[in-house]
């Protein structure tokens, strides 16, 4: 009785929807000079629409996308979907030498590593095969086109960092390389993870008096350069402290030159040769359909897959699901199978995909599975645009009430305990692991962020001071967010919600921002 007596005092005391904001924000916007108007709000509690404010216009949502993709996916691909990595081929053993090419098959495998493929390679190699008479074909047919990364310009000044990478269907490490440097006081030491066939890395760069821990400031653009003999020299530019080690990935070798290279060098490895006049010559092409597998790998499960994405914002990881929408569907519900793909590369092994047509592309039907799966749930998609589904873009828009009415869904899913705990906790781990620590809610409220120059959002679920969970999103696009302006001003609203209801929030009064 008392509970229900406090819920309506507070609607009692609640401005109405879309007239003003709370307070704290309010206050906080002006602080830091950012207008009234690039802010968009919505909050919900149940049925209720607490705050409402420009709710209705679509906006920049930076990497709360991830949201849309990850719980698209668990609803639409399901919870025991995986990808998976094959090696195939059509040709017989005879006498220790395939006689035929050994097929590398990509699947969306989003846990495909250089020591993953070492063990399927060993995986061949029990089964009696020395040396191999054909060509090393890699086959990233699922995803159409093949390769979407090929004369995209750069998002920004980064482009050999992580959070860059454009997926394919057969990424092995991400496509990175991990260099580690190591300075005296008159050398630089460099090594590089893993070892790729016949690539080096060198440096151009000067030693300096700079503290170690500001080592990222000398750091200029690497590149990979060809050499005579099919070598590759990975030159490393700028400025590095004397006195300092350190640890970096970067994306500068051709995805593939890197795959082949490492599929080279790891058979070698493993004692393995090559035969014929091919002599392991890495090509692009289609598994035969009567291809028979010699060894896969399969990923983690898709709840586990979105831990990371949702977590660590991590922009590959949600493009490659996001595209997985448009080229798999889902597993069964028990067990697993051979992959099966949606594109028109599996009809014959000489069919190419159809890059002609713009509505046949891989990202075009994930958009499109999106878009009916929204329409399932009601969700008006005017105004909507997703892009690649990481955020990570400068094209896609959302409504604060279409993402709103997405985390409505996903409290109702059945799969929400995995949707929710895909996402940070508040002051406890992943992109909100240091924020909101004096707040009630840290260690309650799960909120998604996203940041990019001139976009900070948040969005999730927010407990508020009566114990009931609210949904919580906003965004703000302006060029005024820098230096957490603009995260402070979500701070503030998340920090809002999460005392609304308590003796604090019904004594303080809204405001609308000057």
């Amino acid at each position: 009785m008392f509970r229900r007596i406090a819920l309506a005092l507070l609607f009692a005391w609640l401005p109405p929807a879309q007239a003003q904001l709370p307070a704290p924000v309010a206050a906080t916007l002006a602080a830091g000079g950012i207008a009234p108007d690039a802010l968009s709000v919505l909050v919900l509690r149940g049925d209720a629409t607490l705050l409402s404010y420009l709710a209705e216009r679509p906006m920049q949502p930076a990497s709360t996308m991830k949201l849309v993709t990850t719980l698209v996916a668990l609803e639409t691909l399901g919870p025991v979907f995986r990808g998976r990595t094959e090696l195939r081929s059509s040709g017989d053993v005879v006498k220790g030498v395939l006689k035929g090419d050994l097929v590398l098959r990509g699947g969306a495998d989003a846990d495909f590593t250089g020591a993953v493929l070492e063990t399927m390679l060993q995986t061949v190699r029990n089964t009696g095969v020395k040396r191999i008479a054909g060509n090393l074909v890699l086959d990233r047919s699922l995803f159409s086109p093949a390769r979407l990364d090929i004369g995209q310009a750069p998002f920004d000044a980064a482009p050999e960092a992580y959070y860059n990478v454009i997926p394919d269907a057969l990424l092995v490490n991400k496509n990175m390389l991990q260099i580690d440097m190591r300075s005296s006081a008159k050398q630089l030491q460099l090594d590089m993870q893993p070892m790729l066939d016949n690539v080096t890395v060198t440096s151009a760069m000067t030693l300096t008096d700079a503290a170690c821990a500001r080592w990222e400031d000398g750091w200029r653009l690497p590149h990979a350069t060809p050499g005579p003999g099919g070598r590759i020299t990975v030159v490393l530019h700028g400025s590095f402290p004397k006195h300092c080690a350190q640890a970096y990935s970067i994306n500068v070798v051709d995805r593939q030159q890197y795959v082949g290279r490492l599929l080279r060098a790891t058979w070698k490895k493993l004692g393995g040769g090559f035969a014929g006049e091919a002599n392991g010559d890495v090509i692009e092409g289609i598994a035969a359909p009567d291809a028979r597998l010699l060894a896969e790998h399969v990923s983690r499960a898709l709840p586990e897959v979105i831990r990371d994405i949702n977590k660590l914002s991590d922009n590959a990881l949600a493009r490659t699901v996001f595209l997985s929408l448009g080229s798999l569907e889902a597993d069964p519900v028990l067990g697993s199978r051979p992959l099966t793909f949606v594109t028109a590369a599996t009809t014959a092994a000489s069919a190419a995909p159809d890059t002609t047509n713009t509505t046949n592309t891989t990202q075009a039907r994930a958009d499109m599975a999106v878009r009916a799966w929204m329409r399932r749930h009601g969700i008006d998609d005017a105004g909507f645009v997703i892009d690649n589904g990481s955020g990570l873009s400068r094209l896609e828009r959302i409504t604060p009430l279409q993402l709103g009415a997405l985390l409505k869904a996903g409290q109702r899913s059945d799969w929400a305990p995995e949707f929710l705990a895909s996402m940070p906790i508040v002051a406890v781990d992943g992109t909100m692991r240091r924020r909101l620590k004096d707040s009630p809610a840290a260690g309650h409220a799960r909120m998604k962020t996203g940041t990019l120059a001139n976009v900070v959002a948040i969005a999730g679920y927010v407990r508020d001071g009566l114990g009931q969970q609210c949904v919580v999103v906003a965004m703000i696009n302006s060029d005024q967010i820098g230096d957490g302006r603009g995260r402070a001003v979500l701070d503030a609203l998340v920090d809002w919600v999460a005392r609304l209801g308590s003796e604090a929030t019904r004594e303080a009064s809204p405001a609308t921002p000057q």
